[in-house]
């Protein structure tokens, strides 16, 4: 693969990283990668077993912290004892997230599982670590969208999902709004005249363990589908490059959006990736952010 590798990351030296979901998957590599440049990096993880695993693994300066981003509890307490212990964070990569394919579930706060998990606690998480960001040198927010979010659409009367649920478009949505959520804050952040830069990035069709996982419900003809779709995929560490650049090329701007730039951002090297219609509308940015601020009870910016 030609263009943008991870043997092109500046080095991390002093700088505190923050990586949702680090235990496995993208975020594992995103924290691996990291770590090999000389950031410390905290594992925000849900299973801390499996975070002490991965730090293990990771092998450099990495410190492992439960987080459960579909509990608003977990995430106050998770950021009210970070703050406590890091007086700065430089950079926060977005990168937990879930992929449903059963039947609706809930998170602790009754928000539908995918939006609740995968944007509105990195929505109270970032407001909660705002200020520790903003004390920092060129600090950076990036969040995970996914290629999904191109073909949703948010219904804000029904944001939870709770009519004609189903769950690959509720992902889809979940995509939408974090998408939408990393092109406002960054329209707030300069505004505000902040020093954070928040950007974003996807992974095209990356082979993790959230496909296989999501399938599970439905026996050994499911997670054969779900095996079978793998194989088209690529692999992990290529998928987790478009994050990799957004959180330390120092030449990225805010509101900036990396994917691959192959057969419609499936795969393929590092490049600039295209927004849908809708995420890169500021009046739904508006919205979303006020229906954040309502249902997370965190006001920012």
């Amino acid at each position: 693969m030609t263009g943008w590798t991870a043997d092109r990351m500046p080095a991390q030296h002093g700088r505190v990283a923050v990586v949702t979901g680090a235990n496995s998957g993208l975020g594992l590599v995103t924290a691996t990668e990291l770590a090999r440049r000389g950031a410390h990096v905290v594992l925000a993880v849900r299973n801390t077993a499996a975070g002490e695993e991965a730090a293990r693994r990771i092998g450099g300066d990495a410190e492992v912290r439960e987080l459960d981003l579909a509990s608003l509890e977990s995430v106050r307490t998770f950021a009210a004892k970070l703050a406590a212990d890091h007086p700065a964070i430089d950079l926060l990569v977005n990168n937990a997230g879930v992929v449903l394919l059963g039947p609706r579930r809930t998170t602790a706060d009754g928000f539908e599982l995918q939006l609740g998990t995968n944007m509105l606690g990195h929505f109270a998480l970032t407001g909660l670590l705002l200020g520790r960001l903003a004390a920092a040198s060129a600090p950076r927010v990036v969040s995970l969208s996914s290629i999904t979010h191109k073909n949703a659409h948010l219904d804000f009367d029904d944001l939870m999902f709770e009519r004609d649920y189903q769950a690959s478009a509720a992902y889809g949505r979940s995509k939408l709004a974090t998408t939408i959520f990393g092109i406002e804050l960054d329209r707030r952040l300069r505004a505000a005249g902040s020093p954070i830069v928040s950007v974003l990035a996807h992974p095209g069709l990356t082979r993790t363990n959230l496909t296989p996982r999501a399938w599970e419900h439905r026996g050994r003809l499911g997670r054969l589908f779900a095996w079978a779709g793998l194989l088209a995929t690529q692999p992990v560490e290529r998928g987790a490059l478009p994050q990799l650049r957004a959180a330390t090329d120092p030449d990225v701007h805010g509101a900036q959006f990396f994917g691959p730039a192959r057969l419609w951002e499936t795969r393929g090297r590092v490049a600039e990736a295209r927004l849908g219609r809708e995420a890169a509308d500021p009046a739904a940015g508006k919205r979303l952010w006020a229906a954040a601020e309502a249902l997370t009870g965190i006001s920012y910016l």
